[in-house]
């Protein structure tokens, strides 16, 4: 044994190494385990998603975060649970997870930091053919972008809901960072901007102050802006740190957003309904007749039942002239006692009633 001070610590932490080898294999030991027990009493043996189960991964996120004592932040023990169960996962067979492509976007940074690494992502051209590929049975989940802390919701997801049967199933926020990049890092060549026109928005401020004359092109994604600034010297993209990586362009300008804590919430999508986890949110989908008073009327089962709600926004109903959709989140599972009356009431007082999904409450 060493009398080196260093050389002790190195020590140890190789041991500990080599115990933290031997828990992570007793553990996916554990979870194939689950995995038979689970397919020798279910009739979807080749069903992933009978596998995954968001309320108990949440849980178990939940509960790793409360009992941390660090150092490591209660964020990042959360981070690398979620890797560990995502490999013990891909040991039947890596989930297969559609995002809003191509690769290199912000939404599948956001299908990573939910699934974990230990997935496979399939892009997809837009978000309706997310939602096909869910539907289809292509993937196994979905996962699209529903509102921004800046600049309000994403109306296109928010309209597929009306007629899809998929569910929500889970969400997740993720801080978004903007850089301008092109290929290499000279701004005075720049004639174009290229980016998704949510991301031109968020950093609308920023783009009058430093390049007010140059011309602001909306495209698909952040990661197809990326693509375009790589192939030709003239342009420029505002994407994130992965666009850039993958395209292999230079940073110009960091963290260009107008706001600083400018974040994302994304929702998966999926076929399956999710149990309770202690921790949870609702969705709904609601009509009614354009009469005053009609949505006090609608909102008020929740204040009578003691339901927080935190979201309401309104779109219009594709089928009938002057009548609105009402996309609503409240606190609480739809099992619970105080939200089944409450629904209950809605249902009843709704031209359209839908429950889009009840699901653990973003953990990361």
């Amino acid at each position: 044994m060493s009398d080196d001070p260093l050389q002790k610590l190195r020590d140890q932490i190789d041991a500990i190494d080599a115990q933290l080898l031997a828990l992570f294999n007793q553990r996916a030991r554990c979870a194939v385990q689950v995995a038979e027990v689970k397919r020798g009493d279910s009739s979807q043996a080749g069903d992933l998603t009978h596998f995954f189960r968001p309320d108990r991964e949440a849980q178990v996120i939940q509960r790793l975060k409360t009992s941390n004592q660090g150092p490591l932040s209660d964020d990042e023990v959360g981070r690398l649970i979620r890797e560990v169960m995502s490999a013990c996962l891909a040991l039947e067979q890596p989930l297969k997870i559609a995002y809003l492509g191509p690769e290199g976007t912000f939404t599948q940074s956001a299908a990573f930091k939910h699934f974990g690494h230990s997935v496979t992502t399939i892009p997809m051209s837009s978000i309706p053919d997310v939602f096909s590929s869910v539907e289809s049975g292509h993937a196994d989940y979905g996962l699209v972008p529903v509102e921004n802390s800046t600049e309000g919701v994403i109306s296109h997801t928010l309209d597929m809901f009306i007629d899809s049967d998929l569910k929500v199933s889970g969400e997740v926020e993720m801080r978004i960072h903007h850089h301008l990049a092109n290929q290499s890092q000279d701004v005075s060549q720049i004639s174009q901007i290229y980016s998704h026109q949510q991301s031109l928005a968020q950093c609308r401020h920023w783009l009058d102050q430093n390049f007010p004359k140059i011309e602001r092109v909306a495209v698909s994604s952040n990661a197809e802006a990326a693509r375009i600034a790589s192939q030709d010297p003239a342009t420029a993209a505002i994407c994130g740190l992965p666009a850039v990586e993958n395209f292999k362009l230079q940073i110009c300008f960091e963290n260009i957003e107008d706001v600083s804590d400018n974040t994302t919430r994304f929702v998966i999508i999926g076929n399956q309904d999710v149990d309770p986890s202690g921790d949870d949110k609702t969705s709904l989908l609601i009509s009614t007749k354009n009469y005053p008073g009609a949505l006090l009327g609608l909102l008020q089962p929740l204040a009578d039942n003691g339901i927080s709600m935190n979201k309401i926004e309104s779109r219009p109903a594709p089928d009938r002239k002057w009548e609105y959709i009402f996309f609503i989140d409240i606190d609480g599972h739809q099992n619970s006692d105080n939200v089944q009356k409450a629904l209950l009431e809605l249902k009843g007082q709704a031209n359209r009633f839908k429950i889009l999904g009840s699901y653990p409450k973003a953990s990361l």
